[in-house]
């Protein structure tokens, strides 16, 4: 063996052990959340946020158990979807803004997208779904999480509240796609606690018209235990798994 091949085995190694260590605490944390909550652990998923990291990580998470992982850009995931495609039961999810132009890619990878706030993506999403299920590149409905809005922030994406019966009916009436839930990020700088009960009230009025939208995606690193407080099924996590991301976005 090289002295280059030692060095990337011990840092594949030292890699390993740091995700082996963060996801045996960030589980310990959820479980812990969840029993002061009063609910079953099992109700609520990890969903590891992967973008920005390289697919050994994912790999590596792979190995440990994990079967869901998060992306946010189209042309990333993509590249990881393709080398990690081997890797059997994998389920990526999109949960970063998606563009319409780039809904026909992402419909032929994403098991759940967790971002669709307005009608002319759901109708996007719907015909991308459709050409993958007819081409082959997947072999179910695409699951969809409506992005509520919970600070009316354009730039930050999500779907007004007023608005969420309308989109959700266009989502359900949709041949090739599945309404499973809502997705929200609570907005900047203030406390989560309030912002997930109001989103915990939209999801029970969600749930009187579309019993199956069960999926209430909410919590991340720093507010996971009020979102488990309120209902979340799914936190997604990234910087307390994966540590500081390697490069950035721009």
């Amino acid at each position: 063996m090289t002295s280059e091949s030692t060095s990337a085995a011990i840092e594949s190694g030292t890699r390993a052990e740091a995700l082996s260590r963060s996801l045996t605490g960030l589980l310990d944390r959820i479980d812990a959340a969840c029993h002061a909550a009063g609910r079953d652990p099992a109700q609520v998923r990890l969903l590891p946020v992967t973008k920005f990291f390289p697919a050994s990580d994912v790999e590596i998470l792979y190995g440990l158990g994990r079967r869901e992982f998060g992306e946010s850009r189209e042309q990333e995931a993509g590249a990881k979807v393709d080398q990690l495609r081997r890797l059997p039961g994998i389920e990526w999810h999109m949960i970063g803004r998606l563009q319409r132009n780039k809904a026909k890619a992402v419909a032929r990878w994403a098991h759940t997208v967790h971002s669709v706030d307005s009608s002319r993506l759901v109708t996007a999403l719907d015909a991308g779904a459709e050409a993958a299920l007819e081409a082959g590149a997947r072999v179910a409905p695409l699951r969809v999480l409506l992005q509520v809005s919970l600070d009316r922030d354009p730039g930050r994406g999500g779907v007004f509240p007023d608005d969420l019966p309308a989109l959700a009916d266009q989502v359900a009436n949709s041949e090739n796609l599945q309404l499973a839930g809502l997705m929200a990020i609570p907005p900047v700088g203030v406390d989560p606690e309030p912002e997930f009960a109001r989103l915990a009230a939209l999801h029970a009025r969600l749930l009187m018209q579309h019993p199956a939208g069960t999926e209430l995606s909410a919590g991340m690193s720093e507010d996971l235990e009020a979102a488990i407080r309120h209902g979340s099924t799914c936190v997604r996590v990234g910087t307390a798994l994966m540590g500081a991301r390697p490069i950035t976005s721009g």
